[in-house]
């Protein structure tokens, strides 16, 4: 009897003794519509939703599917014909992304701010369809005007690996610099920092987590506390309390960890999954581990390629309809060395559309090609892959001419540095392939339609521009006010060329504008099916005036070299 006292006694003691429990943490971020395993025309296969899904399902498999988290850190309905489609095409039905995202058993969406540039009517539609799967649509940083409470959800509570689990989602706080009003009614963003740490410094206290996770769409940055958009290193470096910081928004793929705290990055496309190993010891220390692992695109789950087959065959016979015809091939990256056919295409599509004197555009693809043939829908998302609008803003000569000295200032180098062009060398194995590129974003280079001018690349930053007239030849003027084509994003002061180039304070921005005109990827449609067939020598009209780099073109030709590796 003593015995049988003593084997019961050991037995409840030993289940009153937990051991080490370990939560595993799955992250993408950026997939940008990448959902398809093939692509739309031919028998091309690519990174997708379909072949990160067969990892998870594995490690679901392999770990017990109530010890995974699946987690995502935004801008997931934008960047692909099927995310085109769905926001706006077929939008009777449920949105094709809910019902992926219910088939991969996600746990919890964070919001992007190119899910937030599809508009109220698309990501409000999204949330109420994601919730009904039981999965939350996060953004604790979008702050109602009136009551100052979050507008989405702001975190939930999960019971993974035997653990309470907390996630917080937070939206990018830069969106007021890039998208209308119209897209953010209501609502206003606040800086990750200081806002993360009080967040989770009240919850840890209400509900007492033993995980905490931030995911946030919230680019690596520098860590040093400077830039708005990229706050993620902020956060890792000085969170506490905080076991895992998942972001995304600027495609650097990262995993690091320091001090009990872990920082994902994806980068983009599906072309990784993030893994976060957290365990808990018995005695309540932590240890936290991060991973990337490489997506195999040849992996692709064939049950859901088979599930999802009939919404794939209708973005393919979307994506080739026949919109007119090209003769020769254009290709994007001939914008950085000079006016090209691709840029005149942008001016005169902005020009004709708007009715604007002027025109600011840069090349939204950094290396793309259109090719000679049958132009389709699908040619339309290179030419021009975001959901912009065109505005009309009203300019100063003066403001106009900063704008411009302080643009190619980021585009080139400064005399002496033994380059033309503003780049640099990205070896660093951590976020990019080896190689080179610009120090300044590609989509915030502008030219400018409508004017003549020259750029030196003697000169220092500043005195580089010499505005000879108007196109046609009328005389330009510092004191005059012209009306200027530009992408919402830009009117918004996306890249801050208005402000910190052009000086117009970020609150006059909206009073600027004097003009909405719809959306550009349409204008651009509408453009090549009125002319039928578009011959890339002839885009050029004399209202796109002219523009070339002074004296010659040689060491600009150079630097394309390195960048594009010829």
């Amino acid at each position: 009897m003593k015995s049988r006292i003593l084997l019961v006694a050991i037995l409840l003691a030993s289940a009153c003794t937990q051991g080490p429990r370990q939560l595993t943490v799955l992250t993408t971020d950026d997939v940008h519509g990448a959902w398809f395993d093939s692509t739309y025309t031919g028998n091309g296969t690519r990174n997708s939703l379909m072949a990160v899904n067969y990892y998870v399902d594995s490690i679901r498999r392999a770990e017990g599917p109530r010890n995974v988290l699946l987690l995502d850190a935004g801008d997931f309905i934008q960047g692909d014909n099927a995310a085109y489609y769905y926001n706006y095409m077929d939008t009777t039905g449920e949105h094709l992304f809910s019902r992926l995202a219910a088939y991969m058993k996600y746990d919890a969406v964070t919001m992007g701010n190119h899910d937030q540039e599809a508009g109220p009517a698309v990501y409000r539609k999204v949330e109420r369809e994601l919730a009904a799967h039981g999965i939350p649509l996060l953004a604790a940083n979008a702050l109602s005007d009136s009551t100052g409470l979050p507008v989405f959800t702001p975190y939930k509570l999960f019971r993974r690996a035997g653990m309470k689990v907390l996630v917080l989602g937070y939206q990018n706080p830069n969106i007021a610099a890039w998208l209308d009003r119209s897209l953010w009614p209501g609502m206003h963003f606040e800086s990750l920092i200081p806002l993360v740490q009080k967040d989770a410094d009240y919850l840890r206290e209400a509900i007492k987590p033993d995980v905490t996770i931030a995911v946030v769409h919230s680019g690596v940055g520098k860590g040093d506390g400077k830039i708005l958009e990229d706050q993620a290193l902020d956060l890792f470096k000085s969170l506490r309390g905080v076991d895992l910081v998942v972001c995304g928004h600027d495609h650097r793929q990262i995993a690091m960890c320091a001090d009990s705290i872990g920082l994902l990055n994806t980068g983009s496309r599906a072309r990784y999954l993030g893994i976060g190993k957290i365990t808990l010891a018995s005695d309540g220390s932590k240890k936290v581990e991060t991973g990337l692992l490489k997506v195999d695109k040849s992996k692709a789950d064939p049950a859901m390629r088979e599930a999802f087959r009939a919404d794939f065959e209708a973005v393919r016979a979307f994506t080739n309809e026949e919109i007119g015809l090209l003769s020769d091939d254009i290709l994007t990256r001939e914008a950085y060395a000079g006016r090209c056919p691709y840029t005149d295409l942008l001016h005169r599509v902005q020009l004709e559309a708007s009715g604007a004197e002027l025109s600011f555009a840069a090349p939204l693809t950094f290396n793309g090609k259109i090719a000679a043939g049958v132009l389709t829908n699908g040619s339309l998302f290179t030419i021009y892959p975001y959901e912009n609008d065109l505005c009309t803003i009203r300019m100063s000569g003066r403001e106009i001419k900063r704008y411009m000295e302080y643009d190619y200032g980021r585009w080139l180098a400064e005399p002496g540095s033994g380059h033309a062009l503003a780049i640099h060398p990205r070896g660093d194995a951590r976020y990019y392939k080896s190689g080179w590129a610009f120090v300044y974003s590609h989509y915030n280079l502008d030219s400018v339609g409508g004017l003549v001018y020259t750029v030196d690349l003697r000169k220092p930053t500043g005195s580089r521009i010499t505005i000879k007239s108007l196109a046609g030849g009328r005389p330009f003027s510092e004191d005059a006010y012209y009306t200027v084509a530009v992408t919402s994003y830009r009117a918004s002061g996306g890249g801050q060329l208005l402000t910190s180039g052009a000086g117009i304070p970020k609150e006059e921005l909206e009073s600027r504008v004097v003009g909405h005109h719809g959306n550009i990827r349409a204008a651009v449609k509408a453009f090549i099916g009125r002319e039928g067939v578009i011959d890339p020598d002839s885009i050029w009209v004399p209202a796109l005036g002219d523009w070339k780099f002074v004296p010659d073109g040689k060491a600009v030709e150079k630097d394309m070299e390195l960048l594009f590796e010829k």
